[in-house]
Parts: C-alpha cells; structure tokens; sequence
C-alpha cells in the first residue's frame, strides 16, 4: 500500500454526512412537482456550498424503454441523491425531474443562482439533456449505467463537438460522479478567493484572464508593503518559527540561525499581507526584488510553509503557475510544486527542480516527509528547503493558461530525490514512457509547470470541460 492510498483511506474515514437535500419550489411550482418542505427563514445565512441543480432525466415507467417498462425510478431517485449527499457534503443539491425538454426549459427559466448542473440520466430519450447544456451553464452529465446510456453517448458526444461546457461520466465507480461535483465545487471557490501579486509589474493580461474567467481577482502589493510587515514581525514570534523549521528539519546546511530567522519574519510578513487581502494565494516577484534590494529576505521557506498549511504559495510572480496552484489545491486537497524541469532522454526521466517546495505532498493533514534546510542556489544566499519527496507515486504536471484557455499536462512516476550541488536544491525525479516527446511544448508554455501528487488526469479533463479549455497533453 502506497502513502497516498494510505492518506486517501484515512480522509475516507474522516467523511460525514453534513449536508441535506434542497428542494427549488419555484421549479416545483411551475413543474407541478411535490419536493420536501423545508421551513423558512427571514434572510437565511448565504451558504458557502456550491448549489448544484440535480436534474433527473425519464420518461415515464408506463413506456417501454430502458431501463424497462414499470421501474421504480423514484427509489432510484432517492438513492441516488443520498449517495451524492454522503459524498459530496460541499454540495447543495437541488433536486428536479423532467421528462422532456419544455419542463428542462421551465428549471431553466426559474433557476436563478445555481453555480451548475448535474444532469443524472436514470431513462431515455427526454431531450432534457440537450437543452441544460445549451444553456451555458457548466454541466456534467452521467449516465446510470443500463439506463440513460443511449442519450448520454449521444448527447454528451454532440455537447463536446458543439464546444460546450459539459462534462461527462459514464463509469459503475460512484467516486467518478463525485470527483466531477467537486470539480463544480472548485470552481465556485476560485470565484471567491484573491491572489496576491507581489511585484513592481503591471500582472498584465494574465492577470486580467485570471478575473474573467475564473472569478478571481488579483491584488498588485509592492514590495515596500511587505518590507513594512516585516520590520512589524514579532521577533519572539520569529524565533519559535525558525525553531520549529529548524527541529522538523532532516538536517541543516549552509544557513545560520539568524538568516533562518529572517525568513520566518519574512513568512510572518506574507501571512499578514494574506490577511490584509483576505487571499489564499500569494506570488511574489522574489528574485528581481531581491536582487534589487527591495527585499530584506528571500521568501522561500515562507511560501513553502503556505503550501504545507493548505494556501498558495507560488515565487516569481507567475500568475499561470499561481492560479493553476490555486486550482488544484481546491480540486486535490494537496499542494502544488512549482519547478524548472530538466530532462533526460537516456533515463526516460523529467526532474523537477526548484528552491521552493513542500514535504506535505499529500495535503496539511497528510504525512510529511523529510528536507534539510539549505541556501538559495544562484547566488548561495538565504535559506530555502531541499525536499526528499515520496518516490513510486503518480505525479500530474501542468499548467492552465487563462489568456489562451488552455492546459498543459502530463503524468509521470516518482522514482529519485536528485543530489546534485547545480541548479535549484529539491530536484525530483520522474519518469515517463518517452522523454523525448516532452520537448515540444516549452516555447508556449514557458519553463515552468506545477506538479501533484496523484493521478488527476481525469480531474483536470473535467475541469477543461466545464471551462472550456483545451488540453494538450505533452509527453
């Protein structure tokens, strides 16, 4: 059993069943459909979950259709939402039947503040499907295996060549129709989140992207703001930090004390930006900055703290890096590495190098595995971490661009922690079928490119699907 199955079992074990069902009465109203009543309240609390309208699509049991003449579908109904409740306790759903494609316009027409659609097939033939994905509205489709299967190859075949956003499962593991809620879920946090640029450049266009298409703003803070929260910094508090990076360490090697306690003021300061912006995510332009003089410490071990405590820590000021960090981090649970890539064709081998990392690959409540503590590589200052990651794992790496609406990704296996003095201090090691096929993307993409732990290739189709990028699958 690998770490992270062994992680995955233990967030299993960790689940409760949280939320409830929520009927719409203005679609019961206009559908003429009996939903549970539930008691009102003058100006309710806004809920944080993402409202999901679950639409079930069939025709009527006295028809002779799949899955056949006289099925129970209101048991099937039932089971099906309680399955979705227990597995998905971020969601609100929102339960409705339609049997053709004038009741599917009636939940169109009265659905006010739904953040997507989940259109369960559990019959044939209703047309309904067709018209939610027309609406433009992200839309996963699932077929309940035997019983919507004709409609939904059909329908979600035909949403995909008309280039619309709509997901699709087709799959007896009920994890897959999760896994495609989620995928609603992270899109409504990004709505809701900011990224902090730390930097003397205009984002540019990037960062505009970023707002239009995800929802999420971008907060330009100079360098001088952060060099103010820094001298504000409790030195106290600065000690017990670098202590504590110091006591967790496998070892120590170039850095003094002292200089590990800057960067601990320096991620005190980080954290205090963070909380001024009410983000979750911070880039930092660190290297012109520094080497500038506008910074009084590299921010290295600060953005690998963020990253281990489950927010977004990203150098460099890469808006792209940033938000695709920010993205799968709300998808996966788990952190993002950041790195320069080098690879080796002879060994079928990308190594993914930076001097900023986590050794909580497996998320904040995931095992953490070891680093030493070591100085920046270009110019042998400050204090950064070497992390000595799991190795046997699955990786996915990628990049989402929001200017060109477009992914970047491959997948590879986990097989060296590099010790080499040249070049960034954590370099992992990952092979894959044919290295050679990995040098095609670079001049679009850049260097860079973010890598997680686990196989999310589906995850990320999923979200390319309902946002409507397209995925070019590198290597």
């Amino acid at each position: 059993m690998t770490i992270q199955t062994m992680y995955e079992l233990n967030v299993l074990t960790r689940r409760k069943f949280l939320s409830r069902c929520a009927g719409c009465s203005a679609a019961a109203a206009c559908l003429g459909i009996n939903f549970p009543t539930l008691s009102a309240a003058a100006d309710p609390p806004a809920s944080d979950k993402v409202r999901v309208r679950l639409v079930y699509s069939h025709i009527s049991p006295e028809k002779p259709t799949w899955p056949n003449r006289g099925y129970d579908y209101e048991s099937r109904k039932k089971e099906l939402t309680a399955k979705l409740q227990q597995a998905c306790p971020y969601a609100e759903f929102l339960p409705v039947t339609v049997q053709n494609s004038d009741e599917a316009k009636k939940v169109l027409e009265a659905d006010r503040e739904v953040d997507g659609y989940l259109v369960y097939m559990v019959g044939l033939w209703t047309g309904a499907p067709r018209t939610i994905a027309a609406s433009g509205k992200p839309t996963i489709f699932v077929d309940d295996l035997y019983s919507g299967s004709g409609e939904f190859l059909i329908e979600y075949a035909a949403a995909k060549r008309q280039g619309l956003r709509v997901a699709g499962v087709s799959s007896s593991r009920f994890q897959d129709v999760a896994d495609a809620v989620k995928t609603l879920d992270c899109l409504k946090r990004l709505r809701s989140s900011v990224i902090v640029d730390i930097t003397a450049r205009d984002p540019g266009e990037t960062g505009k992207a970023i707002q239009q298409v995800f929802g999420t703003p971008v907060h330009q803070v100079s360098a001088e703001e952060v060099t103010e929260a820094f001298n504000q910094a409790s030195p106290a508090g600065a000690k017990d930090r670098a202590r504590q990076w110091i006591q967790d360490a496998e070892r120590v090697v170039e850095p003094s004390t002292a200089e590990i306690e800057k960067s601990a003021a320096m991620y005190m300061a980080l954290e205090s930006v963070l909380e001024k912006n009410r983000s979750q995510a911070v880039t930092i332009d660190c290297l012109s900055l520094l080497y500038g003089g506008k910074l009084p410490a590299y921010p290295c071990l600060g953005l690998f703290q963020l990253n281990n405590d489950g927010k977004v820590g990203a150098c460099e000021a890469d808006l792209r890096s940033t938000v695709t960090m920010l993205l799968m981090t709300y998808l996966t649970g788990r952190p993002g590495y950041i790195s320069d890539p080098v690879v080796d064709t002879a060994r079928n081998q990308i190594i993914y190098a930076h001097c900023v990392s986590t050794n909580k690959v497996f998320g904040p409540t995931g095992p953490a595995n070891p680093y030493h503590i070591r100085n920046h590589s270009e110019d042998r200052k400050g204090a950064v971490v070497r992390s000595l990651m799991p190795l046997g794992e699955m990786t996915t790496t990628l990049e989402f661009d929001p200017v060109r609406k477009e992914v970047v990704m491959h997948q590879a296996r986990t097989v060296a922690n590099v010790d080499e003095d040249r070049a960034c201090r954590t370099k992992l090691a990952a092979e894959v079928p044919d290295a050679q096929k990995l040098l095609s993307e670079w001049d679009r993409w850049g260097w860079h490119r973010v890598t997680f732990y686990g196989d999310w290739k589906r995850q990320v189709e999923n979200v390319a699907a309902l946002t409507g990028f397209k995925i070019t699958h590198e290597g």
